[in-house]
């Protein structure tokens, strides 16, 4: 199973680029694929074609009408395995023996 966390933004439709983001959410909302999102980016969980469709679903809908765009992506992958979105988390809070902050 692969995680891939990713934000992408364009450049070239001034500070808020809120309506763009939302566009991409939805995208990701819809997939299917299971996912948490924050105020920087995004995290996919699931099988690495599909997490790269989706993002690349997000990339093809924003350079529909945005000339500039920039992107970040990071990438884990572990045979094997699921459920480490939310699971990688609760190994931290067991190891601190308490509950930590969340978006």
């Amino acid at each position: 199973m692969v995680l891939l966390e990713f934000s992408m933004s364009p450049l070239d439709k001034g500070e808020s680029v809120g309506d763009y983001v939302a566009r991409s959410i939805d995208i990701i909302d819809k997939s299917g694929v299971t996912y948490e999102t924050n105020s920087m980016g995004t995290v996919l969980e699931g099988e690495w074609k599909d997490v790269i469709a989706v993002m690349t679903q997000c990339f093809e809908r924003m350079q529909e009408d945005c000339h500039r765009i920039t992107a970040t992506m990071k990438l884990d992958y572990r045979k094997g395995t699921s459920g480490r979105i939310r699971g990688k988390i609760q190994a931290i809070e067991t190891r601190l023996g308490r509950k930590i902050q969340r978006g």
